[in-house]
């Protein structure tokens, strides 16, 4: 009798995001996406660093509390210029185009957090602890060119990036705005850190090629 492959625990992506979904489906498709509903702030003071880092493990427990034997992926992406002033998503048109024009020839900072969380198990105010948990934020430092008018309108009418903070993708069109790109992570940037993913689920003892034989023998 053919011994199936001992089943690793359900893995849920705390995003709606399809960006951060077509990452992960890079490493495995089967999990779960599930809104992790929490307001997304930053706080009087806070870094733009430590706002995405406290977001992304916020994401993550919001959903690790109803699902305790799953491993939850949190993440949360901020860019800024100075360290504190977090630069949004442009939502519409017109502020895409000023965006563009404010970074023209500037260095943005991109900050990348991720959280992996499994068993919440206590409440001490507004601090959770998690049977297991591992976070990181990676850096990615983007260099923009000299940027016309004329280019940026011809970018937006191919690609409008109203959802991307920068109001650039660098996965796609974008990447003809930008100068350079410095990271450790080349996935980072596009909202989900797969090198570090990929250690924190062996840190867990995930095995994706084990859950994606089981699931396919299921």
């Amino acid at each position: 009798m053919e011994t199936l492959p001992e089943q690793s625990p359900q893995l849920i992506l705390a995003s709606t995001s399809v960006y951060r979904r077509g990452l992960l489906e890079r490493l495995t498709s089967h999990f779960k996406q599930i809104s992790p509903d929490v307001i997304e702030v930053q706080k009087p003071g806070e870094a733009v660093e430590a706002m995405a880092l406290r977001l992304a493990l916020e994401k993550a427990k919001a959903v690790a509390r109803l699902h305790p034997g799953a491993l939850v992926i949190g993440s949360d992406q901020a860019a800024t210029i100075d360290g504190f002033e977090a630069i949004g998503k442009p939502g519409h048109r017109a502020a895409a185009m000023e965006q563009l024009r404010w970074a023209s020839g500037k260095t943005l900072h991109f900050f990348t957090a991720l959280a992996l969380v499994r068993g919440v198990t206590a409440e001490h105010g507004e601090h959770q602890l998690a049977a297991f948990q591992r976070t990181a934020v990676v850096e990615t430092t983007v260099k923009f060119r000299e940027l016309s008018d004329t280019l940026i309108e011809h970018y937006l009418d191919r690609e409008p990036a109203y959802d991307c903070a920068g109001s650039a993708k660098c996965e796609g069109l974008g990447i003809v705005l930008m100068e350079s790109i410095q990271s450790e992570d080349p996935t980072a940037l596009i909202g989900l850190p797969l090198i570090r993913l990929s250690q924190f689920l062996a840190d867990a003892d995930y095995d994706i090629f084990s859950a994606d034989s089981a699931a396919d023998c299921a």
